[in-house]
């Protein structure tokens, strides 16, 4: 049923930007002033070149915000489709495709801030930069599963979605997006163990020039493994409550 949840998706993002001249650009131009913004600051504060600094924090944060969007809004996956849930008969997945399609339109006209950025820095990261497309499909496949999980667990206990966000915010700051995980020196695992870490890692990685390391492509397989494991099991399990929560 891929023609409804892509239309649904991209309604979504109508809906919410209606009588906006920009549309959905200003979310892309309130980006780009906080990605020039806090590059220059923080290259100033990390006494690191601009032309260095700039680049890591601006795919960072267009990572980031793709991957978090999923756990923040995530709780609302299934509450926020209650109407369509209670009167009309169509698969769960309909509604976690729809919700991962405008999720991705954002993420992609979003992504002109990089065009941007390499340009005015004349960087070119070359063919390693294509390792960014798979990586981008597993962070998508992450996302999706994540608030499959999310949506369950919210439609039942509605607090789940404030500890969330709350827990997002925290999680934010002790990723390596506005500092470079080499400020860590010998404390490096401190970035290692963070889940979220691994997941920028191999899209920024290519982005910038780099090949991920092999241990973000091991940590990002056991984190789907274990991601998808779960998912699959509560909902397999919980399924057909999910009509009763909402």
């Amino acid at each position: 049923m891929w023609p409804l949840w892509v239309r649904l998706g991209w309604n979504d993002i109508l809906q919410r930007y209606r009588r906006s001249t920009l549309g959905p650009w200003w979310l892309t131009a309130s980006m780009a002033i906080m990605i020039v913004a806090l590059g220059v600051l923080y290259a100033e504060l990390f006494k690191t070149a601009v032309s260095d600094f700039l680049p890591f924090l601006c795919v960072g944060l267009l990572v980031w915000n793709f991957a978090a969007s999923f756990l923040t809004e995530g709780g609302t996956l299934f509450i926020g489709s209650e109407s369509y849930i209670k009167q009309v008969k169509l698969p769960y997945s309909v509604y976690v495709f729809r919700s991962s399609w405008s999720k991705l339109i954002i993420f992609a006209h979003n992504f002109v801030i990089y065009f941007g950025i390499i340009l005015y820095f004349q960087l070119w990261p070359g063919a390693v930069a294509l390792l960014a497309i798979p990586g981008l499909f597993i962070v998508l496949l992450n996302g999706t599963l994540a608030s499959v999980l999310i949506g369950m667990v919210s439609a039942r206990f509605r607090d789940i979605p404030q500890l969330v966000n709350s827990l997002v915010q925290i999680i934010f700051f002790v990723t390596p997006i506005m500092w470079k995980p080499e400020l860590l020196q010998h404390r490096t695992y401190i970035a290692n163990a963070n889940p979220l870490y691994h997941l920028v890692e191999i899209v920024r990685g290519p982005l910038l020039g780099q090949a991920p390391q092999l241990n973000n492509y091991v940590a990002v397989g056991i984190i789907t493994a274990i991601n998808a494991g779960v998912a699959a099991v509560l909902f397999t399990r919980f399924r057909s409550r999910i009509s009763y929560w909402v």
